[in-house]
Parts: structure tokens; C-alpha cells; sequence
């Protein structure tokens, strides 16, 4: 959702030009996950001076607003830190004062960045005031950062490392979030946390790191401070309560991997972002946090702590260092390339995304899906005695796709749950149920808090996702990598298919030890070969849907999409992305509803999509296109490329016939065109539709 991004540099002279271009296009390169306002903050040119940049809008405003600017561009910096965002809104409109970096008073002492929600942030808020600390903004963020000057202030011989005045901080706070923390106490250090919303570092060095890791270093035995409910010495009435004093006692260990060769320091750069797009460009070493990590950067090196706190540490225990791994994804994969906008790269790349799917795991000549990160668990999945989908959006969506084959396949009874409602509900699940959680980032907070759930009660949970070292993938017990590579359009149209394969690939091995499937199986990975072919064949009847949506559907205010059987799942995703791009009202509907009620929306101004595809369904789906028409709608209809039996002057979109557990694969593409198309025909961003943030880190 919001994008984080920090810039350390340490004996690197950089130009204050330099480091404001790294921020903006780090921040630009995070435009796809929603965002509606935009900051920096940068060191300035005084010790203890900061300078702010904030905009409402796109990061090109922000880029207009630091030039026009009377800032000395070419002062340089040997060490420095500074620190970026784009914000989505939650507490407070967008607006310049609600825009982050938000500071804790008007000399910026603390300076904090922020993805997530403290829910707990408005009883902060009153404790704060009635110590008389004065709020500007309508955000959560900025009780944070009081909060942290007042437990600062409070120390009577300002003692405290920033490690630890921020792990105080931390332990204070409800809800999910990732910080950066900047403050005039500590120059040219940071502090960053995560609980619930991603977070990695990227390292770029001249020389090679000496180890591949860091080290995660412990708290001392001591009892940890509790600034909320210790009394305050000499204070009557106080709410928060200051730190022990002395100085704190670390189990600490050399950051080993930041340590030349002859033990001096070498210079280096570190990159602390909310998403890998941010860093690609300068390096490809990261790491990733885990939930209650706390890094510390300064004077060259990253440190990394725990915090200790009664919040749940997951199914399993963190190991004791961080892996720096090396990132795959390059620069190029994330650029517009030849296409007006990333929307319509993404849907042009499906054929390759698809593949990308597959590669590796299913053998077209023998007939057989091998999926590495399930092979161990077969056993137990087959022995499960339900498998519940947990999911949102997009990726209910391919569960819901998939539902059918998996329980024609595996003859275990199948549930899909939208994941806030299956928390709401406290969903009963047993140690023999096997739980499939599905998610493009990897960071859908009710996903994984549904994930977290299932964990606690001892389910088998396998993660169906696309961010390789999201906090899914390394929460679940096994899984499989959907492989779409990078999406940067906040509509994820790769991901419904990717996803889609991938859970079809799951149904296929789970049933490889039934030899009375083998045909049937046979027959669906025979279609899993042709798929990429026939989605290019799809794709090159893009010019007939731009007219559909200049024509037939412009200026419409609502639209209806029906099918049955495996097409419900192809009206749901494709009603969701007209509904989120082309801000169109659309709505999904079983056909085999149609006669208990959405029959009555039906008149000769309603536009209709009927999916009438051949399968074993068809004769019903035809019965719904006569109970239509003899009302007078005029609809046009999905059908395959070779079918007759449509009725002269019928308006029709024509798709490649395949297996009908992957018919709803090219069933989509052509709605996900007619959304792009009546986005653009109606002048509305594409890439960047309203309201919608990517990757949603907020329950």
C-alpha cells in the first residue's frame, strides 16, 4: 500500500541532486501500489537540520516541487540518511500536513515513515495531548513519532541507544505497520521495524561482503520497560512512563558481513525500501525482515535486534541471522517497454507469464507436474479431510476457478472463504484440514491474519504466491511460487492467471496416484500445452473489443456479466476489473441465479455479457441467453471461435475452445481488455485508479 524508502550512504560523497533523484525515483518506481501523496525528507544544511518536500498527487509533483526550490542541490554529504514515502490514505485526507515524513514537533527531532495502521494510535493521541504535545495531521504516524519524543524527552541523562528508545516505542504499539525512524539525537542513523507490512534493505558495496548473512542479535535478560503502564518517578498522574536508565545490555555481535578484509570500514550504501522495484536499480543484494525484527544502520553497518513482546512470533521460531539473498528481477521487467501503460503490458505478457507458470514443473511428454514445494506434504494433503481457500479479491477469485476441478480431481470437499469474512465468523478448522492461502504480494493482511489463524490451530497451510520472501511464503508450511514475474499494475491481471495455473497444477498432482484420472488428467495438460498459443490468439482480437467499449458500451453506467459452472469465477474477476479501472458499476452473476431476482434488471438499456462457452453447461447457459433476449437485452456473448449455434446479428467476442477447466484462462483476457479499454476511452489513469492500493497491508 503506502511505498517506504530510505537512502543511507556512508563515506559515498553524494550531492544533495544525487540523493533527492534517488529518492524520487525510488518512489516512482512504488507509483503502482495506489498511492495519493508523496515526501522526502533530507538532511540539511546545518547539524540537526531537516528539509521536507511534500506533495499531493503523483511523484511528478513532487520532482516539480524540489526544483523550484531554493535548496543548495550541489552541497555534498560523505555520510548521510534520508527518507521517502508514498502515502495511501487511511487517517486523514490527502493533503501536504497529512503527507509523511511526519515529524514529532516543529524542529523535526524525530522523523518517522510508515506503511500500515496503529489502531491503537488515537489513545496515544489523548495521552499525548493532555502532556500537552500539539498534533498537526489527522494520521496515526505522527502519535508514533510524538510518542517516541516524549519517551526521548523523558530520559533524565539521554542515554538510550535509538535501538532501544525504538524498541520502547514498538512495544506501546497495536496493529500492523513497517517504520523508518530518523532522528537530529542520532545523526546519520536509522532504525527500521516491521510487524505485519514488508520490509527488506538492499547493500551495495565496491568490495564482496565477507558473509552472506547478519547476524540477529538478542536483548539482554533485563525486564523490558513497559512505558504505558510503569508509574513515572516524581510525576503525579503520568501515563508514560521514561526507559530505565544505564546503558542497555546487548548480546551483541559483529555485523560480520559489513567488515573488510584488514577490519577497516569500507564505504557502502544501504536501501531500505517497502518493495524490491525500489532498489533493483542499484543493487540486487537484499534481505528481508521477519515480523518484530528491528534494524539498526550506522557508521557502515546494519545490526539486527528482536523485539521482545507478547505479540504471536507465527508457527515457528525466526532463525537466528537474516540471509542476503540476490533479487532475479531486472530493471527492464519493470518498464513500460513499447506499451502506453502497464495495465496493457501485463496483459500482453500473459502468454509468457503462463509459461513462466509452468516452466519446470509439468513434463508435456510423459503427462506430469512435479511441484517441488508440495512433494513432501502429498501424503498429508490427500489425507486432509476438507481444503479451505483463504483469500481476497483477484485471488478468490482463481480459488473459485479452481474449486471445481479440485474437487472433481481429488474428491476432497473444497471451501473458498474471503479471508475478513472467515475471521469475522471464526471459521471452525480442525488439525485434518488442509488450508490454501492465496495471494499476489504475499501481504494481504487478512490473508495472513487468516493464514495466522489456521496456524494456531494446527492445520496444514500451503501458500499459493508471487513475491518470493513475502511474509506468506515464509509463514507457510509449504507452497508453491506462482513465477508471474514483477507486477506493476495495481490491477493484477497476471496474477489471476498465474494463480489460476498454479492451483490447477496442485488439483493435477494431487491426483497423480489415481490411475482412473489419467486420461482426464492427460487431457488437461494436453490444454495446459496449447494455452499459451491460444491466449496470443485472443490478444490479437484486441482492436474488435476497443470498439465494443467506444461503442456498444460507452457512456453506460452499469453492465451485467453472467455465467455458470466454471465461467462464474471469469464474470466475478472480469465485473471486479471494469468495476476498479473503468470505475463502471458491474456485477457478476451466476446464470443459474438469474430467475431469483437479477432477471428484474433486465430491459433493452441494460448491457449484458453472457459467457457461453462449450462445456457440459452449455444447454443451461443457452436457456439463460433465451430468458435475456425475450426481454429484449441485447447481449453480447463470449462464445468459441467454431460455435454455430449463435444466433444471427448477435454482437460476439470469440475465443480459442479448450479443456473446460481452462476455458475461463482465455474466458478472461478478453474482459480484462474491454476494462483497459473503457479506462482509457473515458480518460481515467490506468495504472493508478482510484482508491486502490496494491499491496493492502490494512485489515
Amino acid at each position: 500500500m503506502c511505498g517506504i524508502f530510505a537512502y543511507c550512504s556512508f563515506l559515498q560523497e553524494k550531492d544533495r541532486k544525487t540523493i533527492c533523484e534517488i529518492l524520487a525515483n525510488a518512489l516512482a518506481r512504488q507509483e503502482y501500489r495506489g498511492y495519493d501523496s508523496a515526501g522526502i525528507g533530507i538532511d540539511g544544511d546545518k547539524p540537526g537540520e531537516m528539509f521536507f518536500f511534500k506533495e499531493v498527487g503523483k511523484v511528478a509533483g513532487l520532482r516539480k516541487k524540489i526544483a523550484e526550490s531554493s535548496v543548495d542541490t550541489s552541497k555534498t554529504f560523505l555520510s548521510q540518511v534520508s527518507i521517502a514515502h508514498t502515502r495511501w490514505a487511511t487517517h486523514g485526507p490527502p493533503s501536504v500536513v497529512n503527507c509523511h515524513p511526519l515529524k514529532s514537533d516543529p524542529k523535526a527531532d524525530f522523523t518517522v515513515v510508515h506503511n500500515g495502521i496503529v489502531t491503537n494510535a488515537s489513545a496515544l493521541r489523548l495521552v499525548l495531548q493532555k502532556r500537552g504535545y500539539k498534533f498537526e495531521s489527522d494520521t496515526d504516524t505522527e502519535a508514533v513519532a510524538i510518542l517516541t519524543k516524549y519517551i526521548y524527552d523523558s530520559q533524565p541523562d539521554k542515554c538510550m541507544s535509538f535501538t532501544e528508545l525504538i524498541k520502547t516505542v514498538l512495544k506501546e504499539l497495536e496493529g500492523s505497520f513497517a517504520f523508518v525512524f530518523k532522528s537530529v539525537h542520532y545523526p546519520n542513523e536509522i532504525v527500521t521495524a516491521r510487524r505485519g507490512s514488508p520490509l527488506l534493505i538492499g547493500v551495495k558495496t565496491e568490495k564482496k561482503l565477507k558473509v552472506d548473512f547478519v547476524d540477529v542479535e538478542v536483548a539482554g535478560p533485563e525486564e523490558t520497560v513497559d512505558a504505558l503502564a510503569s508509574p513515572v518517578q516524581n510525576r503525579p498522574g503520568g501515563l508514560l512512563a521514561p526507559p530505565s536508565s544505564g546503558p542497555p545490555n546487548l548480546l551483541r555481535s559483529q555485523s560480520r558481513a559489513f567488515m573488510s578484509e584488514d577490519g577497516m570500514p569500507q564505504p557502502i550504501e544501504f536501501f531500505v525500501a517497502s518493495d524490491a522495484a525500489a532498489i533493483i536499480e542499484h543493487t540486487k543484494r537484499v534481505l528481508y525482515l521477519e515480523d518484530d525484527d528491528i534494524a539498526h544502520i550506522a557508521e557502515g553497518e546494519l545490526h539486527i535486534h528482536r523485539l521482545r513482546s507478547t505479540h504471536n512470533e507465527g508457527a515457528r521460531a525466526t532463525p537466528a541471522h537474516r540471509t542476503i539473498e540476490t533479487l532475479e528481477i531486472e530493471l527492464a521487467e519493470i518498464m513500460k517497454g513499447k506499451f502506453d501503460h502497464f495495465m496493457q503490458k501485463e496483459i500482453y505478457e500473459q502468454p509468457e507469464s503462463v509459461v513462466n507458470t509452468m516452466r519446470g514443473r509439468v513434463n508435456f511428454d510423459k503427462s506430469q507436474i512435479t511441484l517441488g514445494g508440495l512433494r513432501a506434504y502429498l501424503p498429508i494433503i490427500r489425507r486432509g479431510r476438507r481444503i479451505v481457500f483463504c483469500a481476497c479479491g483477484t485471488s478468490y477469485h482463481s480459488a473459485i476457478a479452481t474449486r471445481a476441478i479440485f474437487e472433481e480431481l481429488t474428491e476432497i470437499p473444497v471451501s473458498v472463504e474471503l479471508a475478513s469474512d472467515f475471521l469475522d465468523r471464526k471459521t471452525p478448522i480442525f488439525r485434518d484440514d488442509i488450508c490454501v492461502v492465496v495471494s499476489q504480494s504475499g501481504e494481504t493482511a487478512d490473508t495472513i491474519l487468516a493464514l495466522r489463524y489456521c496456524l494456531e490451530r494446527g492445520a496444514l497451510c500451503v501458500g499459493v504466491v508471487n513475491v518470493v520472501g513475502s511474509t506468506i511464503s515464509r509463514e507457510t508450511h509449504c507452497g508453491v511460487h506462482i513465477n508471474a514475474g514483477p507486477e506493476i499494475g495495481v490491477a493484477s491481471t497476471k496474477a489471476y492467471t498465474s494463480q489460476y495455473i498454479a492451483l490447477l497444477m496442485i488439483a493435477l498432482q494431487l491426483s497423480e496416484d489415481r490411475i482412473s484420472l489419467t486420461e482426464r488428467r492427460t487431457q488437461i495438460i494436453d490444454g495446459l500445452h496449447a494455452l499459451p498459443g491460444q491466449i496470443r490468439r485472443v490478444l490479437e482480437g484486441d482492436s474488435s473489443l476497443q470498439e465494443f467499449a467506444t461503442g456498444v458500451l460507452a457512456n453506460q453506467r452499469s453492465l451485467l456479466l453472467m455465467g455458470r459452472g466454471y465461467q462464474y469465477a471469469t464474470c466475478l474477476e472480469g465485473a471486479l476489473k471494469i468495476k476498479e479501472i473503468s470505475y463502471m458499476h458491474s456485477e457478476g452473476i451466476l446464470a443459474g441465479e438469474l430467475k431469483h431476482g437479477p432477471l428484474a434488471l433486465i430491459d433493452e438499456n441494460m448491457p449484458v455479457i453472457i459467457v457461453m462457452t462449450q462445456d457440459s453447461l452449455y444447454p443451461k447457459v443457452q436457456s439463460a441467453f433465451s430468458q435475456i433476449t425475450a426481454r429484449k437485452a441485447q447481449p453480447i456473448v463470449i462464445c468459441n471461435e467454431d460455435d454455430e449455434d449463435i444466433p444471427k446479428g448477435v454482437k460476439t467476442i470469440r475465443v480459442p475452445k479448450t479443456v473446460d477447466c481452462l476455458q475461463g484462462l482465455l474466458n478472461i483476457i478478453p474482459l480484462q481488455l474491454l476494462s483497459y479499454h473503457l479506462a482509457v476511452k473515458n480518460g481515467f489513469d490506468v495504472d493508478f485508479p482510484r482508491n486502490l492500493a496494491k499491496s493492502v497491508t490494512t485489515e
